[in-house]
């Protein structure tokens, strides 16, 4: 199913602001080729690729499981049983399909533009022969029960996207989210692109000499700066019709985009007192995918997934002058209970009611900056906060939610919005900060109750150059992906220093004479933190190991 984008909407006035205070960043001109183009064909390099192939019909579409990677599904039109509900849709317009296994002799559609290899039952089995003790098998269940994050050791360095980024200036990405099924991970950049990258498949057997650049198999424009990005909770990508994420950007509605095709599914579009359409600041979805909540300027507006448009409800934030004010930077919806948190750029953080938006509590006021980015522990108890050029993330205890009950150390010297994640169990916080570096706390070691105490990294790596700015762990696998890059101001003393000089690039540096230190480093990068597998082997007289492992000099920041 796809919703039209409705034209000839308002621009908001007096919402000029980036959500990082940053200047306006225009999107990119599309290069002469990307003209006339039909949709599903692909464009030089440089260019933007908006599906990696056409929709198919009912009839067509074939894809494969990548639980045991050799049964594709088909999907087929029977009128006896009911297709999963589509969250866009009202339910009695839902069409009735059937997902049944397919035989062998059926070919794979992949998903995204890129499938799981083709392997007969055979070929499966004698490589389970094969593999070596320790190794996991390919299904997902089974690597959950075998495979565990472990920070004894720095993660390994697995593969990255870093050419991508360097086709237009100061393409610095802004944050890296997981899919919620694992499949794949979603990246912003400065160029107003977001970007969807399949999770290799050598990834799974440890093939990890196989691996090479990731390239993205979904590019989709916004036609402004991205404000925020989520993905659908509930997202499957054995179910194309769950495939979602949503955006918002300058001047634009919240666009609901198809993440198996790259197209626009549905757009919310919130207008303001004077009917002008508003940018929301802020997305999120609750844990069922039934409401998307956004972020405005001293208002939360809430919409049902199923009714697309400018139908909303309005819960102000800051009413006769109590509440809480300024612009609604983040948002966060607690797994387990009825209650959401709004972070202000006016350094507050209040919890209300998800009935009716009821304000709960205010917590007290202890950031230095903007609250930039909240996260809700699994259980639910707790809610960790960063702000902006804040060195500390405050972890508090919403059962006594008058105090802090602990914080984390981190280097944010910048107004960028430089996010956090927790593993699924609630053990570990990993962050980044504007040196490079990666930091992960075991939240399980808090100090006593109340003391506020510093909690001490339980390790620290340097992932990149620059900061870093995005991290997000894997739902279920022991792999971390990491975002970097920042917007550079060139300094006084960063001219060549003559007149017409080749080597200068007309932004104020010097290009001969930048070390590699110096270069911006624009990346998405990929980590291994659990068991290494298969033991390496070593070669007799050279001391070193021989094997599949990434050795760190396979660092994206030293390449």
């Amino acid at each position: 199913m796809s919703v039209s984008v409705e034209g000839g909407v308002g621009i908001e006035s007096g919402q000029d602001t980036e959500a990082d205070s940053e200047p306006p960043h225009s999107a990119p001109v599309a290069p002469p080729e990307c003209v006339g183009v039909e949709h599903g064909e692909s464009l030089e390099e440089g260019g933007f690729v908006y599906a990696k192939r056409a929709r198919l019909t009912d009839e067509e579409l074939v894809f494969v499981d990548p639980a045991d990677g050799q049964a594709p599904l088909a999907v087929e039109e029977d009128p006896v049983q009911p297709a999963p509900a589509d969250p866009l849709r009202g339910q009695g317009d839902q069409e009735e399909k059937e997902v049944r296994v397919g035989g062998p002799e059926e070919k794979e559609c992949p998903h995204n533009g890129v499938g799981v290899p083709d392997e007969t039952p055979q070929q499966k089995e004698e490589q389970r022969e094969e593999a070596p003790e320790g190794k996991p098998d390919d299904s997902p269940t089974e690597v959950v029960q075998q495979l565990a994050l472990d920070f004894s050791r720095s993660p390994q360095y697995l593969t990255g996207s870093c050419a991508e980024y360097s086709h237009y200036p100061e393409n610095y990405l802004k944050g890296v989210k997981w899919a919620p099924d694992g499949s794949c991970v979603l990246t912003n950049s400065a160029d107003n692109v977001l970007r969807l990258y399949n999770l290799p498949a050598e990834v799974y057997s440890y093939d990890w000499d196989l691996l090479t650049e990731m390239s993205p198999v979904l590019r989709m424009p916004e036609g402004d700066t991205i404000y925020d990005y989520c993905w659908y909770p509930k997202m499957n990508s054995l179910d194309p019709e769950s495939c979602l994420l949503a955006s918002s950007s300058r001047d634009n509605p919240v666009h609901v985009w198809d993440a198996f095709y790259g197209e626009v599914r549905a757009n919310y579009r919130p207008y303001n007192h004077l009917d002008e359409l508003s940018a929301a600041h802020s997305l999120c979805f609750t844990p069922d995918g039934t409401r998307l909540y956004t972020g405005f300027d001293k208002m939360v507006r809430v919409f049902h997934t199923d009714r697309p448009g400018r139908d909303c409800e309005e819960r102000p934030t800051l009413v006769k002058k109590q509440g809480q004010g300024g612009i609604i930077s983040c948002l966060a919806v607690s797994p387990c209970m009825e209650v959401y948190a709004c972070g202000s750029y006016s350094r507050t953080v209040g919890l209300y009611s998800c009935q009716d938006g009821t304000p709960l509590a205010m917590l007290p006021e202890r950031h230095r900056g903007g609250v930039t980015h909240l996260l809700f522990s699994p259980d639910g108890n707790h809610l960790y906060t960063g702000g902006r050029k804040d060195p500390e993330v405050l972890c508090w205890d919403l059962r006594q939610a008058d105090r802090v009950l602990f914080t984390l150390q981190r280097n944010v010297d910048t107004n960028q919005r430089i996010y956090f994640d927790m593993d699924r169990s609630g053990g570990y916080l990993l962050s980044g900060d504007t040196e490079g570096l990666v930091s992960v706390w075991d939240t399980q070691a808090a100090p006593p109750s109340g003391s506020e105490e510093p909690l001490h990294p339980l390790l620290q790596f340097h992932a990149h150059r620059d900061c870093t700015n995005g991290i997000s762990v894997h739902p279920f696998m022991p792999l971390l992906a990491t975002a970097s890059g920042q917007r550079q101001f060139s300094g006084p003393g960063d001219s060549s220093g003559s007149e017409g000089d080749s080597a200068s690039d007309g932004e104020g540096r010097d290009k001969g004479a930048a070390s590699a230190d110096d270069r911006p480093d624009n990346t998405l990068s990929l980590w291994w933190a659990g068991p290494l597998g298969p033991a390496p082997e070593v070669e007799e007289g050279e001391g070193g190991a021989a094997g599949r492992v990434p050795q760190p000099d396979a660092s994206p920041m030293e390449a």
